[in-house]
Order: structure tokens, then sequence, then C-alpha cells
């Protein structure tokens, strides 16, 4: 029998957690679950012969590590900042492993003894990054396959409230990690653009925000994000004269929050005193930004209460972070939607093209959001494929190979996450 080991049970698990009940059943395989909570399991699974749900503290040497020798293979959807213990006892251990978070220098410098071992560790293998990696390079390898040259490439993807459940003056609702939203952005941003690369500071990545649009959808906003060029070598898009991959929000969104970022509001930086602080005072800085046309979201959020701060409220990203989760929560019947937008230029058989390919899922409820199904359906179908032995690609890996990303987009689609291309032809005639 086969074992499939997964830390981790938060807000994107639910979808990651049915599929591998499912394929455990059907397979004759076993799935063991281990969060710091049970009852947060039980709230995502059922009781069957072939789950077993374990409470743990992964900092626990010693039950970690007995859970992962019996294991074949462990996917870890646990915070960051704890995948290089999983890591080191896979490592150890000889498992192979599956993330669906950004590798890091650490994860990166074990490729060679993951090699050595024939193991793979599969990374960035969500929505994004993940799904973003896949469809790009379906998408530019079948454009090279017509003798196309990519000349521009951008990619948008975003969290967004699904518009049926649109009501709040922020247009967003927190359907993943609230941390991860209160900090996004705030390493800046590194990119190409028209051939020259450009760095943007955290302060003013927000008035970068520009827009595009999507059928059905109308306008959306994007800021950069991360450091794009680090993926032009692994897409082989080294030589094009634009390279961006950037967040999408709506409109409303990007304006607020620009002068959230100008008030050093999001800033994870430790409070001088903060029990002596409302929420009023913490948040004056903010009265130099806004005007009296959105002053009215600031105060939905709660940024002018004469409340004191929680007590357990220790960085400015604390005291945003509480009132982010109590004001802009989901509701049990709200709705939250995937889009994701590769918009490329290419030049083939003497004509400038452009090609738009999109995708747009919705959740159907505030438990089955399209964030928990895009981060974990790529996660549980790839851990099936490992186990199959369909991936001969040992080694630190992100899907970016054929080998993985074809299998996986194909069965994605079966699940309805499905892209949708239109191609416009730009010019014609002698190209240079």
């Amino acid at each position: 029998m086969r074992n499939i080991l997964l830390f981790g049970a938060g807000k994107s698990a639910i979808s990651l957690i049915e599929y591998l009940t499912d394929e455990s059943r059907k397979q004759g395989w076993h799935l063991t679950i281990g969060a710091n909570d049970l009852t947060i399991i039980r709230s995502k699974t059922r009781e069957v012969e072939w789950v077993t749900m374990v409470a743990i503290d992964i900092q626990d040497e010693i039950p970690r590590r007995d859970l992962i020798s019996k294991s074949d293979i462990v996917i870890s959807l646990l915070p960051p900042s704890f995948h290089r213990l999983v890591a080191v006892d896979c490592l150890h251990y000889r498992k192979n492993l599956l993330t669906a978070s950004y590798v890091d220098e650490y994860i990166r410098a074990l490729s060679g003894e993951v090699s050595k071992y024939g193991l793979i560790f599969l990374c960035e293998i969500g929505l994004d990054p993940g799904i973003d990696h896949m469809s790009v390079m379906s998408l530019v390898t079948r454009i090279r396959s017509q003798e196309g040259k990519v000349t521009s490439f951008k990619s948008h993807t975003g969290g967004l409230v699904a518009p049926e459940s649109d009501n709040n003056p922020w247009r967003y609702k927190i359907s993943w990690n609230p941390r991860n939203v209160v900090l996004a952005g705030s390493t800046g941003a590194t990119f190409r653009e028209n051939g020259k690369t450009r760095k943007i500071e955290y302060r003013q990545l927000f008035e970068e925000c520009r827009p595009v649009y999507i059928d059905g959808l109308g306008e959306l906003n994007y800021y950069p994000n991360r450091n794009s060029l680090e993926y032009m070598p692994l897409y082989g898009l080294e030589d094009v004269d634009t390279f961006i991959r950037t967040t999408l929000r709506y409109p409303e969104f990007c304006q607020l929050w620009k002068c959230v970022v100008a008030a050093k509001l999001a800033d994870d930086t430790f409070l001088k005193d903060p029990n002596s602080l409302t929420f009023k005072t913490w948040s004056a800085a903010i009265m130099r930004f806004i005007d009296n046309r959105n002053i009215e979201a600031y105060e939905f959020l709660g940024l002018f209460s004469d409340k004191r701060l929680p007590a357990s409220a220790k960085t400015s990203a604390d005291v945003l972070q509480y009132l982010m989760e109590r004001k802009l929560a989901m509701e049990p019947t709200d709705k939250d939607m995937i889009v994701m937008l590769h918009e490329v230029e290419y030049s083939a058989n003497n004509e400038k093209c452009s090609v738009q390919s999109s995708l747009v899922v919705k959740g159907k409820d505030s438990s089955h959001t399209a964030m928990a199904k895009t981060v974990g359906l790529p996660l549980g179908i790839a851990a099936k494929l490992v186990l199959m032995e369909k991936f001969k690609l040992p080694g630190v890996r992100i899907p970016v190979e054929p080998e993985i990303y074809r299998p996986v987009l194909k069965e994605l689609e079966e699940h309805d996450i499905i892209f949708k291309e239109s191609t416009h032809r730009i010019s014609a005639g002698s190209l240079e």
C-alpha cells in the first residue's frame, strides 16, 4: 500500500484533501493528514478507514520524522518557513516532496542530493506559482512549434471576489492566507519593459497599477509581482523585450491600498507601545493620502475606530490583518474567483500576432473556494502521478517540463480548469 502524507489543513486544503481521499479509495492507498488542530482536519474530510488524522506540532521532531518515515510521498501546505524542516526529513528518509510554495535558496541547495537519491522535490505546483507556469509553457511551446518568436510576455493572476458576492467598498474578500494578502508586494518588483530592466520599491508599487480587460468581467488592474526576471530562463524567454508577472485586483482595491502602503499601515515592523494606541491614532498618517471620495471605505474597514488595538497586535501588519479578517471575510454563501490572463506577442510567418489566454474559475461557497480548487488540485494530481511513477525527473523541480505539465493540465481540464484563447494579427509584411 502506498502512503500519502499531507501536512497542513488550512484555507487552501479542502479540494486537495477531497481529491486525495477519493484517489486513495480508488487506488488502494492510505492518506494521513497532519495539522495542529484535529477539528480543522475533521471539518475538511470524512471518517473513512483509508484516511488517518493526526494532531501534530510540525516543530516536534520525533512525531514529524515518524510520520515521514512511514510515507511514500509528502505534501506540505505549511507556511513556507516550515518547508525546510520537512525537506530535510524527506531527504533523510528518501521521500518525495511536493509544495505549492516558491523554491527558496535552502530547498534549491538540496537539488544535488535529491537527484542523487532519485527523488523529486516538486515545488511551485499550485495556482500562482503552478498553473501559471504550466499554462505558459504549454502556450509558448505551441508558438515555437509554429516557428513563432515571442517578443512580449505578460502574465496576470488574481484571487478576487466573484461579481455576485462583490458587496463591499474594497471589492475584495479573503479566500486564502490573510497574512500573505497584507504583505503582498512588500518585497517590491523587478521586470523587463521595452528592453529595459525596471525595479520598483514597495512604496511605489501601487502607483504602477495598470488596466487590463477580461471578457465578461470588464476592467481589472494589475501591479508587478516579485522578481519576474527569474522566470525568463525557465520559460526560455531570455531575449524578449517585455517580461512581467503581475497580480490582479479590482481598480478600487488598488486605489485604496495605495494609500495604505503610503501611510505604512501594512509594514511588518514593530509598533512603539501598541497597547496605548487606538485604531484611529494608529491609522492617523493615512489622512494625508486620502480624500472624501474614498474615506467611507476606510471607515468600513475600521481604521478610525476609537477602540484600542488588539492585545495580540505587535506590528502594523498585525493590526491591518486583524481588521481585514473581520471586515473582508467571506460569508458562508460567498463565492470567490480566480482570474489568470497571459498576454503574449510573437512574430511568425512575416506576421506579428498577439494571443490572450485566460482562465476564470469561480468557487462554490466560502469553503469550496476557487482558490482552494486551483491550489489544491495541481498538488493532488502531481502527487498521484509521482506515486504512479509517471515522472522520471529527479531533483528540485518546478512544473515547466512537458513531462509534468502536460498530464497535469489535461486532468485539470476534467475539473473545468480550462483556458480560453484568442489570437489577433497585429501587423503583416516584412518583419526584421
